[in-house]
Formats: structure tokens, C-alpha cells, sequence
């Protein structure tokens, strides 16, 4: 079974990856639009989503609108507005244009998610790195150990703190040891086949390469000498087993 599906429409670039990376880490699929027309083109094209995170202000056609755009063609899936604009008449005329939830930006993650799991009846079962259900599987190579019934990682005995995201990226490098494996393909398996964000052609490089650092980093709290994430420049990372 599949991770639950967002779609984020919202034309605040910066806004819109931020949250887009803080939900896939939530273990929500994410796929993101720049504007109304390009979420009404998705659904019409027979795309599909649990739920629809929708900015009201947006140049072209704003987020009420789309709302009722979706409506119209019979598009049902639940719709909650993130906005900047707190007064009851555009929370009302939100809920009265068919809208589940009205919810102001600056609100913590943790309440939009809280909705979301509401929403979606809880989260859904873990999956590997293929996106295929593993209950009760348990990989061990060298010091580590993955735990795919709970998408929880140990290295030597200690458990790691890795986001769900960070688990799958480890999992796909650790699965295929000795193997190159290339930004794209990282990429990919964070934001979904032939997702692009970024800036210019090759800017989902550089989300890669934070991905990694962080997930070095909790390695080496646990251990300092830990070394087995090596990059290979201008293609991507590799994991290698122990000598």
C-alpha cells in the first residue's frame, strides 16, 4: 500500500519545497503544483490524491476558485486552505465552497499533519526502498540493521534517529552495496520517478547532498568512525560494506 498522496498547490516557490520535504518526511507521497491550472490539468488527467493542501492567493485563479473548479467536475477529494488570511469571511466562504479545514501558515507542522492524519484515517504501513510492504523483514549488513515492519535503523546496537525519508535513502544504498547509485535515483525515490525541483536543471543535487549530510551526521553520533556513505563527484553515492 502506498504512502498517503498530497497534492500542494501554492505559488510561493520556497514555501511550497520547504513544506513539500517537511510532509515526505511525515511519510506523505507529495506532488507539487506552482499554480491552480496545473492542479485542475493533474485530476482531469485522472490523477488522484488523498487530500489537497491549497493556497488561497495565487495569481491566475485563486484557490477558491480551484476549489470549485474541482468541484464542478466532480473531483471530491478532501481540500484544506493554507493561507496567510485569518478573517472568518474567508474561512467561511472556504468550508461553504466545500473545503475540510482552514488552516494559517504559520501554524506549527505538527497541527497540519495531525489534520492530515485525521484526513487520511492514520498512517499507512511502511515500505521499503522498491515501495513494496515488508512486514516483519529485518536486513543486517555489517554494524546495521533495518527494520522494515517500523522503518527503524540500528548501527551497532544503537537506534538512529532517521527520518522515514532518511530510512529509505539508507535502505536503497544499503540494498545495493557496492553499487553506484546516481542523485536522480536518490531523488526520485524521495519526491517520486521524474519529480524536479530545484534550481536549473541539476538543482536536485544539491537537495540530495543534504539528505545525505544529515544522515552521516546521525551515523556519527552514533559512531565517530563511521565511513561506509562515499560520493562519487559529478554522479552520486555509493554504500560501502567493511573491509
Amino acid at each position: 500500500m502506498p504512502p498517503p498522496h498530497i497534492v500542494l498547490v501554492d505559488d510561493d516557490d520556497l514555501f511550497r519545497e520547504s513544506l513539500g520535504l517537511n510532509l515526505i518526511d511525515e511519510g506523505y507521497a507529495v506532488t507539487s503544483f506552482s499554480n491552480g491550472a496545473q492542479a485542475l490539468e493533474f485530476f482531469a488527467g485522472n490523477g488522484s490524491a488523498d487530500v489537497v493542501l491549497l493556497d488561497w492567493r495565487m495569481p491566475g485563479m485563486n484557490g477558491l476558485e480551484v476549489l470549485r473548479s474541482l468541484r464542478r467536475a466532480g473531483t471530491t477529494t478532501p481540500v484544506i486552505f493554507l493561507t496567510v488570511l485569518s478573517d472568518d469571511i474567508y474561512e467561511e466562504a472556504a468550508l461553504e465552497g466545500g473545503a475540510v479545514d482552514f488552516i494559517d501558515k504559520s501554524r506549527r507542522l505538527s497541527i497540519l499533519v495531525k489534520r492530515l492524519r485525521l484526513i487520511t484515517e492514520g498512517t499507512r504501513p511502511p515500505v521499503d526502498a522498491d515501495g513494496r510492504r515488508n512486514i516483519g523483514d529485518v536486513l543486517h549488513l555489517d554494524k546495521l540493521e533495518l527494520r522494515f515492519d517500523i522503518s527503524r535503523a540500528n548501527w551497532a546496537g544503537q537506534p538512529l534517529d532517521l527520518t522515514l525519508t532518511e530510512f529509505k535513502i539508507v535502505a536503497l544504498l544499503a540494498l545495493r552495496t557496492g553499487e553506484d547509485v546516481s542523485y536522480r535515483e536518490i531523488y526520485d525515490l524521495v519526491h517520486g520517478k521524474d519529480f524536479v525541483a530545484g534550481y536549473g536543471a541539476e538543482g536536485f543535487r544539491a537537495n540530495v547532498r543534504t539528505f545525505i549530510k544529515r544522515i552521516r551526521k546521525k551515523f556519527r553520533d552514533a559512531d565517530p568512525e563511521f565511513d561506509h556513505i562515499h560520493n562519487y563527484a559529478g554522479f552520486g553515492y555509493r554504500w560501502v560494506a567493511s573491509g
